[in-house]
């Protein structure tokens, strides 16, 4: 079964929320972040990129980079930019990015279902970041970034949640990269014990994005003993069926020292190569090649194609396993300095910018991974390769937080 359970959340000034709700900490390097929050005092980057408020070069784990989040948490709280429910709610959040819409819950999960992997995860993560993570929390008495999750789609669920979302929203405002962000709270108490019933007959729920922050919300629950509301941890959940996954491209610094034509003889091991000047890949199987100015297919041979590793049939896999590794020398992606991972939020021109400049010798584009793979990889206690999945719209900071204390 899925625990999940109405909270108090501490909510955005209706009037100010374009102002104070932000992309997540972990999507933009400090500089990017002092230069969005330069001249507004209620950014929400004041709370999860706080190194912006302290001198240039601070580390991002000092711990004075934590007493500055809290800081200007309590500050938020304090001149009334963020204000808590005076009871227990669900919410609704809506995300409408381009013609892409979803519309999620948000609860609190279990910390427990998370140990026990009935919230199944999909990655490894890092400790340096889990510890960022656990220091933030702790400091903070609170979950600021909620973790993604998604379910399979249930009709029932979305028909309460397209009436509730008709009515009147709390918040409504349109951000900067032009994603539309609603939100609605479901108030009728029929509906909330309807909803906690409904996800109690769903047996899992899969992590998208946020493994760092719920291997967070797990640790600090072990140190507290389930102390407060510990044991939860903050989450918007979406019917599988409205995820939108896209690309995560490749780009390689150097060839290893072949030539061009070498390169690609290599590849025609595992791959057919047909040029095509065509450079977003159409289906499961495809993936682009940028190499001396144009685009090129590859194809994967089946003897490339692993029919019985739900893992090893991942086009990520496939391109790791016969071209990145055996080829390149980029043994371990996670660590190598000679692979750069570009979201396909930035599309395939940044791709051709990177290699054209000179700084990198090829790039590779992928057809995304779809949410179906995750969840059968997932089920079967798989880890999928690193940076396998881009999700969009981001979820935003400061829209919710889970106060634990």
């Amino acid at each position: 079964m899925a625990i999940v359970k109405p909270f108090p959340a501490l909510l955005p000034d209706a009037s100010r929320a374009s102002e104070i709700c932000e992309l997540p900490y972990d999507v933009m390097s400090t500089a990017e972040a002092s230069q969005m929050a330069e001249g507004r005092p209620f950014s929400f980057l004041h709370v999860s990129r706080p190194e912006i408020d302290l001198p240039e070069g601070t580390p991002t784990n000092d711990p004075s980079v934590y007493a500055k989040a809290r800081e200007n948490f309590d500050r938020l709280i304090a001149e009334g930019a963020l204000r808590k429910d005076g009871q227990a709610h669900y919410y609704l959040y809506r995300q409408i990015m381009g013609g892409h819409a979803q519309l999620g819950l948000v609860a609190v999960a279990s910390c427990a279902e998370y140990d026990s992997n009935t919230i199944r995860k999909h990655e490894f993560t890092r400790p340096d970041k889990e510890d960022d993570r656990v220091a933030h929390l702790e400091v903070l008495d609170a979950q600021t970034g909620p973790v993604f999750l998604t379910y399979p789609a249930d009709a029932e669920l979305d028909a309460l949640f397209e009436r509730v979302s008709s009515g009147e929203p709390d918040v409504d405002f349109t951000a900067p990269d032009s994603v539309r962000h609603t939100s609605w709270t479901i108030a009728a108490g029929e509906d909330t014990a309807f909803i906690e019933e409904r996800f109690a007959g769903i047996p899992n729920l899969y992590i998208a994005d946020g493994h760092h922050r719920s291997a967070a919300a797990s640790r600090v629950n072990q140190r507290r003993s389930g102390a407060g509301t510990s044991g939860l941890f903050l989450t918007v959940i979406f019917p599988h069926d409205q995820m939108q996954i896209l690309a995560y491209n490749r780009a390689v610094r150097d060839l290893n020292g072949l030539s061009h034509d070498e390169f690609r003889a290599a590849l025609g091991q595992a791959f057919e190569i047909e040029p095509s000047g065509q450079a977003e890949p159409t289906g499961k199987h495809e993936i682009g090649l940028y190499l001396d100015g144009q685009w090129s297919t590859l194809r994967p041979k089946p003897s490339a194609i692993d029919p019985n590793d739900a893992i090893k049939q991942l086009d990520v896999s496939i391109l790791q396993d016969h071209a990145l590794a055996p080829i390149l020398g980029i043994d371990d992606p996670r660590r190598s300095k000679r692979i750069a991972f570009v979201g396909g939020i930035r599309g395939t021109g940044e791709l051709e910018k990177l290699v054209d400049s000179g700084e990198f010798a090829c790039a590779f584009s992928m057809y995304p991974t779809s949410i179906e793979d995750l969840m059968t990889i997932a089920d079967g206690g798989g880890i999928m390769p690193p940076k396998s999945t881009w999700f969009e719209p981001k979820l935003r900071d400061g829209m919710f937080s889970h106060q634990i204390s």
